[in-house]
């Protein structure tokens, strides 16, 4: 098939499990459904518009936690950077089988694939140099309401996942955010005084700007 007809076949797809409203983001069996007929999908971008972000942050040697992988070629480009210690998790069971299989017949074998809930990390203190989400948080925010003063439970949920964020990390650790979410939004809540990260971000994309946050834990 040429080029044209596979994007339009990549776009069916897609379209065909796209949700009637963006609630049903919050809804798992949304997620079921469309992993199970999506091969691969790009939220924001792929890596090649913030390798070079990447690169300035993450070191061949870094233990990397992915948050909400679904079936994203992130951790295979980090791979193939050198990047090969690496964990990645998603709620939806489908996802991870099928991302399992992926890695398996492109035989990066030391990839772990787990089914684990962002909101409650199963893993010990410090253990992580860097975690990753691309997209994942603002799944988070679709039911906010009014972004200058979110609902509770919004800020509760985005608040247990970062806790847990700060806490897989190792001191020093870094954790990156790629997002749509703007500075004046996001600051609120990095910056809860639990926190022990400085916040920094820069911007990749043409025309319209997604944001690459670089939290590094110990340093306020």
């Amino acid at each position: 098939m040429d080029g044209d007809g596979h994007n339009r076949t990549e776009t069916q797809r897609t379209s065909a499990v796209e949700p009637s409203t963006a609630l049903a983001y919050l809804d798992p069996h949304y997620w079921d459904e469309r992993f199970a007929h999506e091969d691969h999908y790009e939220w924001f971008k792929d890596y090649s518009h913030f390798r070079h972000l990447i690169q300035q942050h993450v070191k061949p040697n870094s233990s990397v936690l992915e948050l909400g992988c679904g079936n994203s070629q992130l951790c295979e480009q980090l791979y193939s950077d050198g990047i090969t210690e690496m964990t990645c998790i998603d709620l939806s069971a489908v996802a991870v089988e099928k991302m399992q299989k992926r890695l398996l017949s492109k035989g990066y074998n030391e990839i772990k694939v787990l089914e684990a809930d962002m909101l409650d990390l199963p893993f010990t203190n410090e253990c992580f140099d860097v975690v990753i989400e691309k997209g994942t948080m603002d799944v988070l925010f679709v039911d906010s309401g009014d972004p200058w003063n979110p609902r509770s439970a919004t800020v509760n949920k985005v608040m247990a996942m970062l806790q847990g964020v700060h806490r897989v990390l190792k001191p020093n650790g870094i954790f990156i955010s790629i997002t749509f979410g703007q500075p004046h939004f996001r600051r609120p809540l990095f910056n809860a005084p639990e926190f022990t990260w400085s916040v920094e971000w820069n911007t990749f994309g043409d025309g319209f700007h997604y944001f690459f946050y670089i939290l590094k834990k110990n340093e306020t």
